[in-house]
Protein backbone atom coordinates (compact mmCIF):
# COMPACT_ATOMS: atom_id res chain seq x y z
CA UNK A 1 0.00 0.00 0.00
CA UNK A 2 1.48 3.56 -1.05
CA UNK A 3 2.16 5.20 2.55
CA UNK A 4 0.68 8.60 1.40
CA UNK A 5 -2.74 6.59 1.65
CA UNK A 6 -2.51 6.57 5.79
CA UNK A 7 -3.11 10.06 5.26
CA UNK A 8 -6.37 11.47 5.67
CA UNK A 9 -7.65 15.03 4.90
CA UNK A 10 -10.33 16.27 6.49
CA UNK A 11 -12.35 20.08 6.08
CA UNK A 12 -15.33 21.22 6.61
CA UNK A 13 -16.63 24.51 7.45
CA UNK A 14 -16.34 25.77 11.32
CA UNK A 15 -19.70 24.34 12.76
CA UNK A 16 -19.45 21.56 10.79
CA UNK A 17 -18.86 19.02 13.42
CA UNK A 18 -15.65 18.00 12.12
CA UNK A 19 -13.60 17.72 15.35
CA UNK A 20 -16.92 15.74 17.07
CA UNK A 21 -17.00 13.28 13.70
CA UNK A 22 -13.13 12.30 13.96
CA UNK A 23 -13.23 11.77 17.80
CA UNK A 24 -15.76 9.24 17.35
CA UNK A 25 -13.63 8.10 14.42
CA UNK A 26 -11.17 7.78 16.49
CA UNK A 27 -12.86 6.12 19.43
CA UNK A 28 -14.17 3.13 17.21
CA UNK A 29 -10.81 2.86 15.49
CA UNK A 30 -8.18 3.71 17.79
CA UNK A 31 -5.55 2.28 14.82
CA UNK A 32 -6.40 6.25 13.48
CA UNK A 33 -4.58 9.05 14.94
CA UNK A 34 -4.92 12.44 15.31
CA UNK A 35 -1.74 15.19 13.88
CA UNK A 36 -1.98 18.11 16.72
CA UNK A 37 -1.81 21.04 14.55
CA UNK A 38 -0.59 24.38 16.11
CA UNK A 39 -2.71 27.82 16.78
CA UNK A 40 -2.27 31.10 17.49
CA UNK A 41 -5.80 31.43 19.08
CA UNK A 42 -6.38 30.99 22.67
CA UNK A 43 -7.57 27.94 23.80
CA UNK A 44 -10.94 27.07 24.65
CA UNK A 45 -12.36 25.88 27.58
CA UNK A 46 -11.63 22.44 28.37
CA UNK A 47 -8.89 22.70 25.79
CA UNK A 48 -5.07 21.79 26.58
CA UNK A 49 -1.98 22.38 24.64
CA UNK A 50 -0.95 19.39 23.18
CA UNK A 51 -4.12 17.68 23.41
CA UNK A 52 -6.41 19.56 21.54
CA UNK A 53 -3.42 21.94 19.33
CA UNK A 54 -0.06 23.06 19.90
CA UNK A 55 -0.90 26.76 21.54
CA UNK A 56 2.13 29.11 19.68
CA UNK A 57 2.75 33.06 20.25
CA UNK A 58 2.06 34.45 16.95
CA UNK A 59 5.90 35.09 17.01
CA UNK A 60 6.63 31.24 17.79
CA UNK A 61 4.49 30.40 14.85
CA UNK A 62 5.62 32.70 12.25
CA UNK A 63 9.33 31.12 13.48
CA UNK A 64 8.34 27.72 12.70
CA UNK A 65 7.14 29.31 8.89
CA UNK A 66 10.63 30.86 8.41
CA UNK A 67 12.29 27.66 9.23
CA UNK A 68 9.95 25.05 7.05
CA UNK A 69 8.76 23.23 10.01
CA UNK A 70 5.02 23.61 8.98
CA UNK A 71 3.95 21.49 6.21
CA UNK A 72 0.81 24.19 5.33
CA UNK A 73 -0.83 26.97 7.66
CA UNK A 74 -3.02 29.68 7.26
CA UNK A 75 -4.30 32.78 8.69
CA UNK A 76 -7.88 32.33 9.61
CA UNK A 77 -10.14 35.19 11.07
CA UNK A 78 -6.83 36.77 12.51
CA UNK A 79 -5.10 33.32 13.82
CA UNK A 80 -2.88 30.81 12.49
CA UNK A 81 -3.29 27.40 12.29
CA UNK A 82 -0.85 25.32 10.64
CA UNK A 83 0.44 21.66 10.67
CA UNK A 84 4.03 20.54 12.16
CA UNK A 85 5.36 18.60 9.62
CA UNK A 86 7.35 16.40 12.01
CA UNK A 87 4.14 15.44 13.43
CA UNK A 88 2.57 13.40 9.85
CA UNK A 89 5.58 12.73 8.65
CA UNK A 90 6.81 10.46 12.08
CA UNK A 91 3.07 9.01 12.03
CA UNK A 92 3.32 8.01 8.35
CA UNK A 93 6.91 6.83 8.49
CA UNK A 94 5.62 4.44 11.52
CA UNK A 95 2.70 2.89 9.40
CA UNK A 96 0.06 5.01 11.40
CA UNK A 97 -3.00 6.09 9.78
CA UNK A 98 -3.18 9.71 10.44
CA UNK A 99 -6.05 12.34 10.32
CA UNK A 100 -5.63 16.20 9.57
CA UNK A 101 -8.25 18.44 10.52
CA UNK A 102 -7.30 21.43 8.13
CA UNK A 103 -9.08 24.53 6.35
CA UNK A 104 -9.60 23.91 2.79
CA UNK A 105 -6.69 26.18 1.71
CA UNK A 106 -4.08 24.03 3.89
CA UNK A 107 -5.96 20.51 2.12
CA UNK A 108 -4.90 21.74 -0.90
CA UNK A 109 -1.35 22.07 -0.08
CA UNK A 110 -1.02 19.01 1.41
CA UNK A 111 -2.76 17.21 -1.73
CA UNK A 112 0.03 18.53 -3.70
CA UNK A 113 2.98 17.03 -1.45
CA UNK A 114 1.16 13.75 -0.74
CA UNK A 115 -1.13 13.24 -3.69
CA UNK A 116 -2.46 10.15 -2.79
CA UNK A 117 -3.93 11.29 0.32
CA UNK A 118 -7.53 10.53 1.10
CA UNK A 119 -9.06 14.07 1.33
CA UNK A 120 -13.17 14.39 2.34
CA UNK A 121 -15.16 17.30 3.14
CA UNK A 122 -17.36 17.10 5.92
CA UNK A 123 -20.39 19.53 5.28
CA UNK A 124 -23.23 20.36 7.44
CA UNK A 125 -26.61 19.17 6.96
CA UNK A 126 -28.19 22.22 6.23
CA UNK A 127 -26.98 26.32 6.62
CA UNK A 128 -29.77 26.35 9.42
CA UNK A 129 -27.97 23.61 11.01
CA UNK A 130 -24.82 25.02 10.95
CA UNK A 131 -25.67 29.07 12.27
CA UNK A 132 -27.25 26.70 15.33
CA UNK A 133 -24.15 24.98 15.96
CA UNK A 134 -22.15 28.34 15.77
CA UNK A 135 -25.07 29.98 18.01
CA UNK A 136 -24.46 27.20 19.98
CA UNK A 137 -21.25 27.25 20.84
CA UNK A 138 -21.83 30.12 23.02
CA UNK A 139 -17.89 30.82 22.65
CA UNK A 140 -17.79 33.89 19.80
CA UNK A 141 -19.57 36.78 19.18
CA UNK A 142 -21.92 38.22 16.45
CA UNK A 143 -19.56 39.66 14.45
CA UNK A 144 -17.02 36.24 14.36
CA UNK A 145 -19.67 34.09 13.87
CA UNK A 146 -21.20 36.44 10.81
CA UNK A 147 -17.48 36.02 9.73
CA UNK A 148 -17.07 32.36 9.89
CA UNK A 149 -20.71 32.17 7.95
CA UNK A 150 -19.19 34.08 4.90
CA UNK A 151 -16.01 31.97 5.28
CA UNK A 152 -18.11 28.66 5.48
CA UNK A 153 -19.90 29.85 2.30
CA UNK A 154 -16.11 29.90 0.31
CA UNK A 155 -15.11 26.74 2.01
CA UNK A 156 -18.16 25.03 0.81
CA UNK A 157 -17.77 26.02 -2.77
CA UNK A 158 -14.60 24.05 -2.76
CA UNK A 159 -16.06 21.05 -1.37
CA UNK A 160 -15.75 19.54 -5.04
CA UNK A 161 -12.17 19.54 -5.00
CA UNK A 162 -12.08 16.87 -2.38
CA UNK A 163 -11.74 13.24 -3.16
CA UNK A 164 -14.94 12.54 -1.05
CA UNK A 165 -17.90 14.89 0.66
CA UNK A 166 -19.88 13.04 3.43
CA UNK A 167 -22.92 15.23 5.23
CA UNK A 168 -22.58 15.50 8.91
CA UNK A 169 -26.14 14.99 10.01
CA UNK A 170 -25.73 12.20 12.56
CA UNK A 171 -22.57 12.00 13.87
CA UNK A 172 -21.80 8.20 14.13
CA UNK A 173 -22.95 7.91 10.66
CA UNK A 174 -20.64 10.16 9.38
CA UNK A 175 -17.52 8.47 11.29
CA UNK A 176 -18.74 5.03 9.77
CA UNK A 177 -18.96 6.73 6.15
CA UNK A 178 -15.44 7.89 6.88
CA UNK A 179 -14.38 4.71 8.01
CA UNK A 180 -15.62 2.88 4.84
CA UNK A 181 -14.08 5.27 2.24
CA UNK A 182 -10.49 5.08 4.19
CA UNK A 183 -10.53 1.34 4.48
CA UNK A 184 -11.34 1.59 0.61
CA UNK A 185 -8.64 3.91 -0.19
CA UNK A 186 -6.09 2.12 1.82
CA UNK A 187 -7.11 -1.35 -0.06
CA UNK A 188 -7.01 -0.02 -3.66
Amino acid sequence: MNKQRRLLVVSGPSGAGKDTVIACLMQKHPEISLSISATTRKPRVGEADGVNYFFLTQEKFEDKISHGEMLEYANYCGNYYGTPKSEVDSRIDNDKTVVLVIEVQGAANIKKQYPECTTIFISPPSTDELVNRLRGRGTESDDVIEGRLTRAREEMALAENYDYRVINDKIEDCADDIYNILKERQCN
